[in-house]
Order: structure tokens, then C-alpha cells, then sequence
């Protein structure tokens, strides 16, 4: 029924879009407006110029870092080149960034449009990275295998589904198992457009592993950061266009039980807004979308920009 009512309401066509104009550019402003904020011991890392969008930090302080995204509405500084994924060794003293190179015969390089990335790392010490991916702005999620000594990254497998129609970010819990925000319920480009405009809050959260998926939370104004407490007891999820967290607790069967909502005006890790960052000297970092802690060290990542690296 709730979704023959937007049909409805489309039909009404421009009467509509004149009484609800205010409404929509309020939402459209969330991701526009500008915080600025000033960190100290900053500076921009070396070799990003395309956006870092998400990373992730091993316990050893190798970064992985998603660069490159192409996403509908936002701005590329190459968008005529593949996305990559990026490696840092924060134990370094002037950390740098190499990009990893990426083998597997069936996985298509010209296509690669990471986005939001999560790794598990096995009993046997094995690291895998998976990876949200916009191959002609579809959803996929590319399961790798992380070489250290080679610095490459092996595929392994392509993973579709109904339910994973838009999405945007992921948590590993196994090799194969995640869970993952998708942040639109439409997959249509038309219809995404209306589904923000009316502040339809349809966007959820997913359970996959290749026995079972299904949808675990829903009713999100746009779902969009998901990650787990280091316990794994807690699920964290981010829901952009309202400015919330949501605290979900974790069960053996894999579903979530709401438990509390944070109402959070900048969510600086995952992009309500376009968070401007000035670096110690005085250069800027535009939308940030992604940080990390490692041993007094903060790795700030952005949508389509730089990254920032810290000493706190």
C-alpha cells in the first residue's frame, strides 16, 4: 500500500513539486552546507586527489582506502579512470599511499568504482577486503583476498542480489558474510529523485552471507555508514539525511534489536554535510566522509576529494 501511495503522488506532477520546492532543496542543502573545522599536526597524504571515500585500518596500522568514486550527483576529479584501492603503513614515519594492484581474470578493472570497503581477517591470519562496488553505477560486492608481500589484491568473487539493489556501505562478519545499508529503495534514476524529495524513509539494512539474505532494519531516511563495536555485540548505523545513529544489539541469528537512536547535527564519518577541514598549513579538505584512529594517529578520508593524515 505504501508503495502504490508514491505512485500516486507522482502522478501529481508539477503541483506537487511547486508545494513541496522548500522541502526538497532543505534536503538537498544537508549534504551542502559547510562546517568549518580546524585540526592541528595535519597534513594532506600524498598521491590522493580523487576522494577516500572509506577506509579501514588493520590492526597491524595497514590502511586499505577506497579512492576514485564516481556516484550520481557528486563531483570526480577522474572521471574518466577507474577507481582503485589504496594501501598506507601508518607505522611509517611519512606515511604514503601505493595503489594495490588487483588480479583475478574474471574481475573487470575498467568497470572498478569502489565505494564503502570492510576486511575480515581469518584464524589463519588471512585478510580479506570486501568491497561495495558502482560497476555503470549497478550494486556489487567484490570479495578479495589481501597479498602483503605481493601488495595486490586477488578476487575471488562477485556478489549480486535483489536485496542489494543501492548499496553504499558494509561490515564483514565472515569471509562471506556482512551486513550492508542500502540507501535508496528504488533502483530507477527517476524514482530515487522522488523517493528523496518526498522524504520517503524506505532505505535498510541487509544480512547476507550465500546461505541467507535479508532485510534486518528499515525505515531509513537514507541508510548510509554501518559498523560493529570491537566486541561485535553492537551494530552501528548511520542515517544521513536525519542526522541519527542508530544502536542496534547484535543476535546469534545475525538480527538486529533496536536500542537506541543518537541524534547527531554532523556526523563527520558518514556526510550528512560537506565537512571542510583545514589542514596546519591552511590547505582545505572538502566532504569528509571517513576517519580512523591508529596509535594516536587520525587518517581522514573524503567522498571525492584528498585525505587528511594526523598526529594527535
Amino acid at each position: 500500500m505504501a508503495k502504490l501511495l508514491v505512485l500516486t503522488l507522482l502522478g501529481l506532477g508539477l503541483a506537487l513539486f511547486r508545494d513541496h520546492r522548500s522541502s526538497y532543496q532543505t534536503r538537498l542543502n544537508a549534504f551542502r552546507e559547510v562546517d568549518p573545522v580546524e585540526l592541528p599536526n595535519c597534513n594532506l597524504v600524498k598521491g590522493i586527489e580523487a576522494g577516500s571515500e572509506d577506509l579501514e585500518i588493520l590492526p597491524n596500522g595497514l590502511a586499505f582506502i577506497s579512492s576514485g568514486l564516481k556516484y550520481p550527483g557528486l563531483k570526480s576529479f577522474e572521471p574518466d579512470k577507474p577507481g582503485k584501492i589504496l594501501l598506507m603503513d601508518l607505522n611509517e614515519e611519512d606515511p604514503t599511499v601505493l595503489e594495490l594492484r588487483i588480479t583475478g581474470s574474471k574481475f573487470d578493472l575498467s568497470s572498478f568504482n569502489p565505494h564503502g570497503i570492510s576486511t575480515f581477517t581469518d584464524e589463519d591470519d588471512t585478510v580479506y577486503l570486501l568491497v561495495v562496488n558502482h560497476p555503470d553505477l549497478k550494486s556489487t560486492v567484490e570479495l578479495f583476498k589481501f597479498q602483503e608481500e605481493e601488495k595486490s589484491l586477488l578476487h575471488l568473487k562477485t556478489i549480486r542480489h535483489k536485496l542489494l539493489p543501492n548499496v553504499n556501505d558494509i561490515v564483514a562478519m565472515g569471509p562471506e558474510h556482512f551486513y550492508s545499508t542500502n540507501d535508496r529503495y528504488f533502483v530507477d534514476p527517476y524514482l530515487k529523485s522522488w523517493e528523496l524529495y518526498l522524504g520517503l524513509a524506505w532505505s535498510y539494512v541487509v544480512y547476507y552471507s550465500p546461505n541467507d539474505i535479508r532485510m534486518v532494519a528499515d525505515q531509513f531516511d537514507f541508510a548510509n555508514g554501518i559498523n560493529i563495536s570491537p566486541d561485535s555485540k553492537y551494530v552501528y548505523v548511520a542515517e544521513s539525511l536525519a542526522h541519527k545513529i542508530h544502536v542496534y544489539e547484535k543476535h546469534a541469528n545475525w538480527t538486529l534489536t533496536p536500542l537506541k537512536v543518537l541524534r547527531i547535527q554532523n556526523i563527520v564519518s558518514e556526510q550528512p554535510k560537506v565537512t571542510v577541514v583545514y589542514a596546519e598549513n591552511g590547505t582545505l579538505l572538502q566532504g569528509s566522509a571517513a576517519a580512523s584512529v591508529y596509535k594516536g594517529k587520525l587518517l581522514i578520508g573524503t567522498v571525492f576529494h584528498k585525505a587528511l593524515y594526523c598526529e594527535l
